[in-house]
């Protein structure tokens, strides 16, 4: 998904940007500012879980229970290469790792990796960006699975890409 330059709009500081973004994440997520994973700063990362269950009579007998959680990691470059976005991608899939409990009653992850630029970077990186795709199963779809969605936004000239599973959010993140 793509968009372009919006008539009217001034450029945006990203500290601007992380605000609005903030205040649109607030109600339902637990945000951070300056969040370290594995040596890797991020500016922002937001989490959020919801757990449904059913249950008989009284909340002790639960039927079943289900676990959906969302992970946000946003990170600003000046300028971004093939070699930075697959150090970026990288650490958002090991990120699975660390931030994802898979269980009985987990159903889905999903990650988010947001990359700011100040402007449009080359095309190749908007094609990766793209084609990007991954998912992983947990003990054969038993104890859920995570996706991955990547979003770039640029600061100056307001244009936004995303892979398939991004274009689901790109109205929040976008500017």
């Amino acid at each position: 998904m793509e968009k372009y330059l919006i008539k009217g709009l001034h450029p945006m500081e990203f500290s601007q940007y992380l605000d609005t973004l903030e205040s649109k994440l607030f109600g339902s997520f637990d945000l951070k500012r300056n969040y370290l994973l594995d040596n890797y700063n991020f500016d922002l990362f937001a989490e959020y879980h919801i757990r449904n269950e059913k249950y008989v009579l009284m909340k002790k007998a639960t039927v079943y229970a289900i676990e959906n959680n969302e992970y946000c990691f946003v990170k600003y470059f000046n300028k971004i290469d093939k070699f930075q976005f697959q150090e970026f991608t990288d650490t958002l899939i090991k990120s699975i790792d660390n931030v994802v409990q898979p269980s009985e009653e987990h159903m889905s992850s999903i990650i988010t990796g947001v990359i700011v630029l100040p402007d449009k970077p080359n095309i190749d990186i908007i094609d990766t960006i793209k084609k990007f795709k991954y998912h992983k199963g947990f003990a054969f779809g038993f104890k859920g699975w995570a996706d991955i969605r990547i979003l770039l936004v640029t600061m100056n000239d307001h244009y936004i890409v995303t892979n398939k599973k991004g274009k689901e959010v790109s109205e929040v993140y976008s500017i």
